[in-house]
């Protein structure tokens, strides 16, 4: 690589190796890369989908539980010299994702949805969404020869 890189996007793999330290090697170079941006030498970024893909990935390949999976996203979301896409809202969703016991992209869509002033979701997932006192759900009525079938 020529030159001094000044910005780079950070991908779900390489937080996952310094994470997990499930290859010493390769997170020993992601500790090095995150002191640099520690120092302010680069600014690292990333995505929201990226912290989904490491929730996703560290709950059903590596099997870790909810509440250290939230530790470990909060920690991410904490790492000077990283910029995350939504970070505010990604750590509001890890916590309720624990505290509710809901999957973490459910957790994220109703924080979404706050945010965005949003009271109602129309969903299958009812079980989980009622888990949310600030957002009401339903799923779709089947439609009716009348009229259109979108009625809560």
């Amino acid at each position: 690589m020529g030159g001094v890189v000044k910005e780079a996007f950070l991908d779900a793999n390489v937080i996952l190796r310094y994470l997990l330290n499930d290859i010493p090697e390769q997170a020993d170079a992601v500790d090095e890369l995150l002191k640099e941006a520690e120092e302010g030498k680069i600014l690292l970024r990333t995505t929201a989908l990226v912290i989904a893909e490491i929730v996703w990935t560290c709950e059903s390949y590596y099997e870790l539980p909810k509440e250290e999976i939230r530790d470990k996203v909060l920690a991410i979301l904490s790492t000077p010299g990283l910029e995350v896409e939504n970070a505010e809202l990604l750590a509001e969703a890890v916590i309720l994702y624990v505290e509710k016991n809901v999957d973490f992209i459910d957790a994220y869509n109703v924080c979404w949805a706050k945010r965005e002033g949003i009271r109602f979701a129309y969903t299958f997932g009812i079980k989980h969404f009622r888990r949310f006192d600030w957002l009401k759900s339903g799923a779709p009525k089947r439609p009716s020869r009348k009229g259109p079938g979108w009625e809560a």
